[in-house]
C-alpha cells in the first residue's frame, strides 16, 4: 500500500513538470535566458559580425529610446559621404545657432565658431556631442530635417523594421526609437568602414589646441580587451544603452543592450555577453578581405591572366569544437574576356559544412584588364606560337 501511493505521488509529480515545461520553454524563448544567461537590459543582443548572425538575444525586437546611441547612425551617414567623396575631412564646419542651441553633452560650439568635420566627427564619437552632431548634419545635407529623413531611408535600406529617427542626437523626441537588433545591424555596417573604427576607438582627444578635452565615454575600450568600437547613451528615458565591438582571435562580436537600469550597468551587461560570446564560439578565417585566391586565364587582354581575390574576409563562425566537416570551392569561370574592371565580381568562395552551404563571398578582379588591340592580339599569337615551335 506504502509503495503504491509513493507510486502514485511520482506520477503526479512527473505529470505537473509535464505540464509546466512548455511555460517554462516560452519564458526561455521571450527572455532569452538559454544557456544560463540573463540581463537586466530590456533589449539585448549579441551578434557575431562576419555574417551578422544573432548567438543570443533578449526582446531583440522591442522598440525603445536609445539615447546618444542614435549617432551611430550619424556616423554611419557622415563616413559614407565621405567614402563616396560628397564631403572631406579636411572641410571647414561652421557652427550654427541651431547647431549651438542643443543642450546635453556638448562641446560649447559657438555660433561662427569652425572645425574641421575631421574633428567635429571625433567630438561626436568620443565627446558624444550633440551640437557637433548637429553641426555635421547641417554641413552635409544642409539641415538636420534633411539629414534625418536620410537616416530613416537608410534604416530602411538596411531592412530594419523597428527604428525610427527623429533627430540626429539622441535627445528625447516622441517617435523616437529603435531596437537592440536593429542598433546592431546599424553598428555593423559601421564597421566596415576604417574611418569609423578609427574615430570610434578613439579615447582622448584634444580640441582648441588643448583646452577642451574630450574623454570616450565608452569605457569598455580601456575595461574590455578587444573593444575598439561604440557608442554610449543616457537619459532619463532610455537609461542607460551602450552599442559596441569587440575582436578576438579573429571573431567580431557586437553588443547591443538598450534600458539597462542603474550607472555602468550598460558596461557590466555588456561584458556578460561578450564572455558568453567568446567562450562558445570560434572563428575560422579563410581568407582575409583581399586575398589572392585563384588567377584565370583572360582572352583578347593585355595580359594572359587577372589575379582573383576575396572581396570580404571569408570568415564562417562556429561553436567550439564544432568546426570539422567544412570544405571551401571556389565558383569561378574558366576563363574571362577582356575588358575587366577593377573590383569586377568573377565569382564566389563558398562555404560548406557536411554539404549545407553556410556563406557566399563574391570573389574579384585585383586589377583592371585592358582589351588589347587587334595589332596586340596578333603579336601574342605569333609569339606564343613561336616560343611552341
Amino acid at each position: 500500500m506504502f509503495a503504491r501511493r509513493i507510486f502514485c505521488t511520482l506520477l503526479a509529480c512527473l505529470f505537473f513538470m509535464v505540464l509546466a515545461l512548455p511555460a517554462w520553454a516560452v519564458k526561455e524563448k521571450e527572455e532569452g535566458t538559454s544557456g544560463g544567461l540573463e540581463t537586466t537590459a530590456e533589449s539585448a543582443v549579441l551578434m557575431e559580425a562576419h555574417s551578422g548572425r544573432v548567438l543570443w538575444s533578449r526582446n531583440p525586437d522591442k522598440e525603445l529610446p536609445m539615447a546618444s546611441v542614435t549617432k551611430i547612425m550619424t556616423l554611419l551617414l557622415a563616413v559614407e559621404a565621405v567614402e563616396q567623396g560628397q564631403v572631406s575631412l579636411k572641410d571647414r564646419v561652421v557652427a550654427s545657432e541651431n547647431a549651438w542651441e542643443m543642450g546635453g553633452s556638448q562641446i560649447y560650439l559657438e555660433p561662427g565658431e569652425e572645425f574641421s568635420l575631421e574633428e567635429m566627427l571625433i567630438a561626436v564619437a568620443v565627446g558624444s556631442a550633440n551640437d557637433a552632431s548637429v553641426a555635421v548634419a547641417e554641413h552635409i545635407l544642409g539641415s538636420e530635417e534633411a539629414f534625418v529623413e536620410a537616416m530613416n531611408r537608410r534604416a530602411k535600406e538596411l531592412g530594419l523594421k523597428h527604428t525610427h529617427f527623429v533627430n540626429c542626437t539622441g535627445l528625447p523626441a516622441p517617435g523616437h526609437y529603435t531596437s537592440a537588433y536593429d542598433m546592431a545591424v546599424i553598428l555593423r555596417e559601421c564597421l566596415k568602414y576604417p574611418l569609423f573604427r578609427r574615430i570610434s576607438s578613439i579615447y582622448e582627444y584634444d580640441l582648441r589646441g588643448g583646452k577642451f578635452k574630450l574623454w570616450n565615454t565608452n569605457k569598455l575600450l580601456k575595461w574590455y580587451e578587444g573593444v575598439d568600437a561604440g557608442k554610449t547613451g543616457w537619459t532619463n528615458e532610455a537609461k542607460y544603452c551602450l552599442a559596441s565591438s569587440a575582436v578576438r582571435d579573429g571573431l567580431r562580436l557586437i553588443v547591443v543592450v538598450l534600458g539597462t537600469p542603474e550607472p555602468k550597468s550598460h558596461f557590466r551587461e555588456s561584458i556578460k555577453l561578450y564572455k558568453y560570446g567568446f567562450a562558445r564560439y570560434k572563428a575560422v578565417n579563410i581568407y582575409p578581405a583581399g586575398a589572392r585566391v585563384k588567377s584565370i586565364p583572360v582572352s583578347k587582354g593585355v595580359v594572359d591572366r587577372v589575379d582573383v581575390v576575396a572581396r570580404e574576409q571569408v570568415t564562417v563562425v562556429t561553436p567550439k569544437g564544432e568546426d570539422r566537416g567544412l570544405s571551401t570551392h571556389l565558383e569561378l569561370p574558366a576563363s574571362v574576356t577582356a575588358p575587366v574592371k577593377k573590383g569586377q565580381q568573377l565569382g564566389f568562395c563558398i562555404v560548406k559544412k557536411n554539404g549545407q552551404e553556410l556563406l557566399r563571398v563574391p570573389l574579384v578582379a585585383r586589377y583592371e584588364v585592358k582589351k588589347a588591340s587587334l595589332m596586340q592580339q596578333i603579336k601574342k599569337v605569333f609569339f606564343r606560337q613561336h616560343s611552341i615551335g
